[in-house]
C-alpha cells in the first residue's frame, strides 16, 4: 500500500505483508504522528508512528531511529516490530511499527498520582530506576547515550516494567569517552529519580511540561524533606545530582547499589535474628 494512513477513517494498512486496522489518533508533534492501529493477524495492538519526509536527509534520519531500535533486544528498551518507507505523492513517510503500552509513559503515572494527592511510593521507585539503569547499561555498552532520558520518554509495560523510548536522538551520539558518557546519563537520571519522588521537577516548570532534563547541574541540588523517603535512597539522589561529574557514580555501581537496596519480593520476609 503506497499511500499515507488517513487518521478520519477506520481504514487498514499493510506492513510486512501484514494488514493492520486504525484504531485512533494517539498524537502529532511536528511532522510526525503516532496512530493506535490492531493487528488483524494476531490481534495485538501497535502505535504507528509516521514521518513525514520532506527530503532525503528526513529519510536518513527515521532510517537511523529505525537502526538504533534494531541495535538492541532488551526488556528496558522499546524494540521496533517493522518499518518501512511509504511513498505520499512526491514524499514519502517513514512508518515505524511499534508495541502500543496502554499504561502511557512514567510522567503519565506521575501526574496520575499527583492528581489523586499521592506519590510513587520507595518500593515503586526501585524497581522503576532499576529497570531505567539496565536500559542505560545495555545503551552505553553499545558506545551510545540516550540524550534525552525524561519521565515521558520512559514507557510503563503491564506488569510496570520501564522501558526507554525515543531512540531517535541517539543519531549520531557515540561518545568514545566513558566519564563523559556516564556524567550525562547521571545528570538526567537523577532528574528522573527526582521527579519520581517529589512529582515535579527539580529545577523549572519546563521539567514538568516534559522538555529535556538533560540540564547543566551548576548548583547543588537542595532535597526536600520528606518521611516517605529513607536516607539511602535521599543520598543516592544526592550522589547522582552532585554539580562535579566525576563524583557521580558510574552506572554499574549504581546498578549494584540499587539491586541492595530493592524492596523484598511478594510474600518474601526477612528476618532478624
Amino acid at each position: 500500500m503506497g499511500h499515507a494512513l488517513c487518521v478520519c477513517s477506520r481504514g487498514t494498512v499493510i506492513i510486512d505483508n501484514k494488514r493492520y486496522l486504525f484504531i485512533q489518533k494517539l498524537g502529532e508533534g511536528g511532522f510526525s504522528y503516532v496512530d493506535l492501529v490492531e493487528g488483524l493477524h494476531d490481534g495485538h495492538f501497535y502505535a504507528l508512528k509516521r514521518i513525514l519526509c520532506h527530503e532525503q536527509q528526513d529519510q536518513d534520519e527515521a532510517q537511523r531511529e529505525a537502526d538504533m531500535h534494531r541495535l538492541f533486544h532488551h526488556p528496558n528498551i522499546l524494540r521496533l516490530v517493522a518499518y518501512c518507507l511509504k511513498e505520499r505523492g512526491a514524499k514519502h513517510e517513514a512508518w515505524l511499527l511499534l508495541p502500543f503500552f496502554k499504561r502511557g509513559t512514567l510522567w503519565n503515572e506521575i501526574e496520575r498520582l499527583k492528581d489523586q494527592g499521592n506519590f510513587l511510593t520507595e518500593d515503586q521507585i526501585l524497581p522503576l530506576l532499576l529497570g531505567i539503569c539496565r536500559g542505560l547499561e545495555a545503551i552505553h555498552a553499545k558506545g551510545y547515550a540516550h540524550r534525552d532520558l525524561k519521565p515521558t520518554n520512559i514507557l510503563l509495560g503491564d506488569e510496570g516494567q520501564p522501558v526507554l523510548m525515543d531512540l531517535g536522538s541517539m543519531n549520531q551520539a557515540c561518545i568514545q569517552v566513558e566519564g563523559s558518557r556516564q556524567a550525562l546519563a547521571l545528570q538526567s537520571l537523577g532528574c528522573v529519580l527526582y521527579a519520581m519522588m517529589f512529582g515535579e521537577g527539580p529545577y523549572d516548570m519546563v521539567f514538568q511540561k516534559g522538555d529535556s532534563v538533560a540540564l547543566a547541574v551548576q548548583n547543588e541540588l537542595s532535597i526536600p524533606q520528606s518521611p516517605r523517603h529513607s536516607s539511602a535512597l535521599r543520598q543516592l539522589l544526592g550522589s547522582m545530582m552532585t554539580v562535579d561529574p566525576q563524583q557521580r557514580p558510574h552506572i554499574p555501581v549504581l546498578l549494584s547499589q540499587l539491586e541492595a537496596m530493592q524492596p523484598p519480593a511478594p510474600g518474601q520476609h526477612t528476618t532478624q535474628i
